[in-house]
């Protein structure tokens, strides 16, 4: 696949960089530059990073980073069975747990909620950091819903992460998770609430919390480009009634 002339591969992080020097010079740029491209790409083409990912585990799949890259870019497509076969890889080479809480939310996305619930429960969560712990409870929220436990998934997110007024990276999308679990037991006013503070938290705008308070509240937004290509096509068809009809 190509690779756009201003990535040079010296964008990646240092501690991929350092993983690469177990590869021969040109080997490991190439590595380097694909691994750039999965990153750029991941959130706006998940598609293109997918395939940048599958050019960089050809390349490399010895090497712990390219495969937790690819692991992220066959999560982002949905190819769950994939991402999780490529998350145990990277565990395997390099025994860290950071990984234990989207391979629950693999086992979730194959169906298998009681297998994620499961692994909430593991020693493994306790040697998570805060926001390891806090992406897990989220994904234990998750699977309590899949299998139908809504009132379970409201409780599993009471957290003194939760309770705590200090904004996180990952304070915005816990309230918001919190807040769309209070509305699924009919909890609406809470809901609201929930979805307020998930707003204030919210600086980089990574839930549509926003959205959800407005349709709470029945506000409607309309499409202001719809709108002016009706208008007009109200007018033309006015003027055309003016005009009459034609006569051959």
């Amino acid at each position: 696949m190509p690779i756009p002339e201003d990535v040079t591969g010296d964008e990646i992080d240092k501690d991929v960089r350092q993983e690469l020097l177990s590869l021969p010079k040109t080997l490991a740029e190439d590595v380097a530059k694909n691994l750039v491209m999965v990153a750029k790409l991941l959130d706006e083409d998940p598609e293109q990073a997918y395939g940048y990912s599958r050019v960089a585990l050809r390349l490399a799949s010895r090497v712990a980073a390219v495969r937790e890259a690819a692991g992220f870019a066959a999560y982002a497509v949905g190819k769950y069975s994939e991402a999780l076969a490529e998350f145990r890889a990277a565990r395997r080479m390099t025994g860290s747990v950071e990984l234990w809480p989207v391979m629950a939310d693999c086992e979730r996305g194959l169906g298998r909620p009681e297998k994620a619930m499961a692994m909430a429960g593991e020693p493994e969560v306790q040697k998570l950091d805060r926001a390891g712990q806090v992406e897990m409870r989220l994904v234990a929220a998750g699977a309590r819903r899949d299998m139908g436990q809504a009132d379970a998934a409201v409780v599993t997110l009471q957290s003194p992460e939760l309770a705590s007024s200090a904004v996180h990276p990952w304070t915005a999308r816990l309230r918001y998770a919190y807040a769309d679990a209070l509305l699924a037991v009919g909890r609406e006013d809470e809901a609201r609430d929930w979805f307020a503070r998930a707003l204030e938290a919210d600086q980089g705008g990574t839930t549509d919390a926003s959205d959800r308070l407005a349709e709470l509240d029945g506000v409607e937004f309309t499409d202001a480009l719809e709108e002016a290509d009706e208008l007009d096509g109200a007018e033309d068809d006015g003027a055309q009634d003016e005009a009459g009809p034609e006569k051959d």
